[in-house]
């Protein structure tokens, strides 16, 4: 599972809205979800396994005893946060009703205890159909989200309420539904990430193994939520992501220039980056022969993290972040006090751990005393944990 994706299943039904779907995937895809498709068998005769496949890159099975070794709708069930269906049909309510597994949807709905979030589609007497309405209301009391149709035109001449509703309205209600709500509208949030490098001739650099994935985690979480993001970028090779602004950088000096311009209009600092403490005092004009390379005289760079602090306005959060690999937790406390830090996120990376990797753990503290370990897991679910900190935090600063 990818550390700045979240996982959900789309579940498709066999209905003529089967091909809507498709503009759904693309559109949530756009939010960064990671999507695995399951079709009933019914929907492959609208759209095809095929379609599917080109537009989430990955591999679509609709029966349980496709792929049995990898027990499908179990490992379906466990990786995904949520399960959108979309076409829900009548057929598909009702059998969701009575708890039925006789494909891999419903075996996978069966499997989960995730949130289930349905958009029905279908004829409007079908809609309207008391067992129908009596199958909606029984899910909903069982936890299941689901989306009133809309109203228009349907197949052929048929008009009226049983329509699928704009893509825009499904991913507006199942963000609210999953909890990815918008407490960050109109906050602009400014991240740095990945690792600078400094030149020591043509060929060299000093530099770390920063590889920018948990700084790009919270950009990703940031925009979700609805915040205007900068990321500041050091020597990646993250694609661009739409909705985040991305000023690519590679030295220290280059990043605290990037940093400076954007932190008077934002309301959030989060330094995620692994900034280089220090650089050549000097850099050669040609390569160094390798015989000739016996010292580098060194200079330090500057704190980046404790400048930018220092001049921050009392309304503004700033967040840090420390790679260690001795007394994690009170190396924390004493940088998130020197820095004059709201919060800092401090792990271990002993042995080469967390760099490169979609997993973290470490401790996040916060200024008021509260240090809270966070075992190991996605960077996604680091991200979304801090950005809860510090709306939290935002709300008392401006309050």
């Amino acid at each position: 599972m990818s550390g700045t994706k979240r996982e959900i299943v789309l579940g498709v039904g066999g209905g003529i809205a089967a091909y809507k779907a498709c503009e759904l995937l693309r559109r949530l895809q756009d939010l960064d979800f990671a999507i695995t498709v399951v079709p009933t068998p019914s929907s492959l005769n609208f759209v095809g396994s095929a379609t599917w496949e080109a537009l989430s890159g990955r591999k679509v099975n609709s029966q349980v005893w496709q792929e049995v070794e990898k027990v499908k709708h179990v490992s379906l069930a466990d990786q995904a946060e949520a399960i959108i269906i979309a076409p829900t049909t009548a057929d598909l309510l009702a059998r969701l009703v009575q708890g039925r597994a006789d494909d891999l949807l419903t075996n996978v709905v069966s499997a989960s205890a995730k949130p289930k979030f349905l958009v029905p589609a279908m004829h409007p007497q079908m809609w309207l159909n008391p067992t129908t309405q009596s199958n909606v209301q029984t899910l909903r009391s069982r936890g299941f989200a689901v989306l009133e149709p809309s109203t228009g035109r349907l197949t052929g001449d048929d008009s009226g309420i049983g329509r699928f509703p704009d893509t825009a309205e499904i991913i507006t209600a199942f963000l609210d539904f999953i909890g990815a709500n918008q407490d960050l509208s109109g906050r602009k949030i400014l991240i740095s990430a990945g690792g600078t490098r400094e030149a020591i001739d043509p060929v060299r650099f000093i530099g770390n193994r920063s590889s920018g994935k948990q700084g790009l985690a919270l950009a990703v979480e940031a925009r979700n939520r609805g915040a205007q993001v900068t990321l500041v970028l050091a020597n990646s090779n993250i694609a661009d992501i739409s909705g985040i602004n991305i000023i690519r950088v590679e030295t220290a000096e280059q990043m605290y220039n990037a940093l400076q311009s954007q932190m008077l209009s934002s309301d959030v600092l989060i330094m995620a980056a692994a900034v280089s403490d220090a650089r050549p005092a000097s850099v050669a004009k040609d390569k160094i022969k390798k015989n000739e390379l016996t010292n580098i005289a060194l200079t330090s760079n500057m704190d980046i993290l404790k400048e930018l602090a220092s001049g921050a306005k009392d309304s503004q959060i700033i967040v840090g972040f420390a790679a260690e690999t001795t007394n994690i937790e009170a190396s924390g406390v004493a940088k998130l006090a020197s820095k004059n830090l709201d919060f800092i996120y401090v792990n271990d990376v002993s042995h080469g751990a967390i760099f490169a990797s979609d997993e973290s753990a470490g401790y996040l503290i916060s200024a008021d005393g509260e240090s809270t370990y966070i075992a190991q897991t996605s960077k996604a679910k680091v991200a979304k944990y801090i950005l809860d900190k510090v709306v939290s935090r935002l709300g008392y600063a401006n309050g």
